[in-house]
């Protein structure tokens, strides 16, 4: 497979990466400022500042650009466009829009990766309507190879972004907390950072592989009178569940405004 990104951005050098090393397809990316991704070229990824270099060879058009960029690069890909799936992954601009301003028959789906694609390890929320359900199926089988690729309606994409792709910095802000306290309890920083970044990781591989509800992990480390739970309960004392909580349907409103 071809794969043509179109933005050089955060998320979209991320895609990249991942594709080159997690996959055997050819990628492609694209920036107007190609200084800044030129580094890509060390490992195998084409790089250049025209949107529609190589674009007649893909397979796959990946649009990780601003909403408002959209209907600019869309006029100028879609004469080259023939038979290429368009995955988006534009925040907050529907298939319904992607299709009136493509203004053909193009199949085209929507998705919503975390910048942990770089690492194999994205969440990637799918969407796309039934009559794309074939050509979708490739792009499913591409980000299921870096991470995980659920399908879900798309009135749920703005949730995924908060979940999915915000949840990136939670999740994050979560182990530098743990951080900070491993520091008050005796560790150096170093140390303290790779002890609360693998146990994360240690928990949410336990979760994937198990697929069983969290409390049922938390009760195996939880004995009674012991210092888990007391930890525990102060936490929630503390507002630290609610507070999560009410930071993502925050977010959420955010990108409803």
């Amino acid at each position: 497979m071809n794969v043509h990104i179109i933005g050089g951005g955060n998320l979209g050098v991320a895609i990249a990466l991942g594709i080159s090393k997690y996959t055997q397809h050819s990628v492609t990316v694209t920036r107007r400022q190609v200084d800044a991704i030129a580094h890509l070229q060390n490992q195998g990824i084409t790089v250049s500042s025209n949107n529609i270099q190589n674009i007649h060879e893909a397979d796959v058009v990946i649009l990780a650009i601003k909403p408002y960029q959209v209907q600019t690069v869309l006029d100028e890909i879609k004469p080259q466009l023939k038979a290429q799936i368009i995955a988006s992954a534009v925040s907050g601009c529907s298939l319904t829009d992607i299709r009136t301003m493509l203004g053909n028959d193009l199949p085209v789906v929507r998705i919503m990766p975390n910048i942990a694609i770089q690492f194999g390890e994205s969440a990637t929320c799918i969407s796309y309507q039934t009559q794309d359900h074939k050509s979708a199926e490739s792009v499913v089988a591409l980000f299921t190879q870096l991470g995980t690729a659920p399908i879900i309606e798309e009135k749920l994409m703005d949730a995924a972004t908060v979940l999915g792709a915000c949840g990136t910095a939670y999740a994050l802000r979560y182990v530098r907390a743990s951080m900070q306290a491993g520091i008050e309890i005796g560790f150096d920083s170093q140390t303290a950072l790779a002890i609360a970044a693998q146990t994360a990781k240690g928990a949410a591989r336990m979760l994937l592989e198990e697929k069983i509800h969290p409390e049922q992990l938390i009760d195996r480390v939880t004995t009674p009178q012991g210092c888990t739970i007391v930890g525990l309960n102060e936490m929630e004392h503390q507002g630290f569940s609610s507070s999560l909580i009410k930071g993502i349907k925050t977010s959420l409103n955010k990108i409803k405004e």
